[in-house]
């Protein structure tokens, strides 16, 4: 793994996307909403303790993006969707991944396509990753304010918030740009 591109990539496209990881399920995080000054709007909050992490990467140039729901966060975890975007790159492309300094986004036992190379942000930069405004945009419109009575149900609603996502290319660029 190198952050410059390597010698066999001279002369191919490029495709530059933005990936991460977030996760989504019960406990979740405290969400604003507009309320009338004075007033204490009530929501409900999940005391349940599953969760599913969202492996998602988006291209702001092509306006789209690929996900993978994984039960956990690790380096096995992080292979699967490294495959899922391999299989998204042009023929002949390569596709630069920039992401975050995980340990599991740096081990050697990553599985790295022939076609994907990860270009590691700074340490403590999470404010350069493009990606962390796609959670907090799912997290504000679909994903607060949920009571998922199982791993099944947060899975099937991180699914359905990325699909509506995808198909909304503009705010995909809105967002990531």
């Amino acid at each position: 793994m190198t952050a410059a591109l390597p010698p066999e990539a001279a002369g191919k496209p490029v495709a530059i996307g933005f990936g991460d990881e977030a996760r989504v399920g019960q406990q979740g995080t405290l969400t604003r909403l507009w309320a009338r000054r004075g007033t204490r709007p009530r929501a409900p909050r999940d005391r349940g303790f599953e969760a599913a992490s969202l492996f998602g990467a988006v291209c702001p140039q092509r306006k789209t993006g690929a996900a993978i729901v994984m039960p956990e966060v690790n380096v096995e975890a992080m292979n699967e969707p490294l495959a899922v975007i391999s299989q998204g790159v042009s023929v002949g492309a390569i596709a630069v991944r920039v992401l975050g300094n995980a340990g599991w986004h740096t081990s050697p036992r990553l599985k790295l396509p022939d076609n994907i190379v990860l270009l590691p942000l700074p340490t403590d930069a999470p404010e350069l990753n493009p990606t962390e405004n796609i959670w907090e945009f799912l997290r504000g419109n679909w994903l607060s304010f949920g009571v998922w009575q199982s791993y099944e149900a947060i899975v099937d609603a991180c699914c359905e918030a990325w699909n509506k996502l995808m198909r909304m290319p503009e705010q995909i660029a809105s967002i990531t740009q």
